[in-house]
């Protein structure tokens, strides 16, 4: 197999740096078939799938972790612009969209 050693290299290296290269190429290895394992799983069952179902995604698309400090940072932003502005810088960024803000109806008690 071809590590990117040359024979001088890889002659170097004691017998335990030897294993872990051989354990390294072992997990890739493990990886790699797993992948592929599952990817063909997901092939043949959106194959073979009901009529009208959906397709189940090969990866699935997972959130980020909301970064607390940086949320409060921008939500100091937005409100502050909103003071000094107010916020009709929503529907500017409609308007730079080409789409028309939401029209709320208003809530009457009664």
């Amino acid at each position: 197999m071809n590590f990117g050693y040359s024979k001088a290299d890889y002659e170097a290296l004691t017998q335990l740096e030897k294993l872990f290269i051989m354990k390294a190429y072992e997990n890739k290895t493990v990886e790699q078939t797993t992948y592929i394992r599952n990817a063909v799983l997901n092939a043949v069952s959106n194959a073979l799938r009901k009529k009208n179902k959906r397709f189940v995604d090969l990866w699935k698309k997972a959130q980020k972790p909301l970064d607390k400090e940086k949320a409060q940072v921008d939500l100091s932003v937005v409100l502050e612009t909103e003071k000094k502005e107010g916020k009709d810088w929503v529907s500017r960024i409609y308007e730079a969209n080409g789409m028309q803000p939401p029209k709320r109806e208003e809530v009457t008690d009664g």
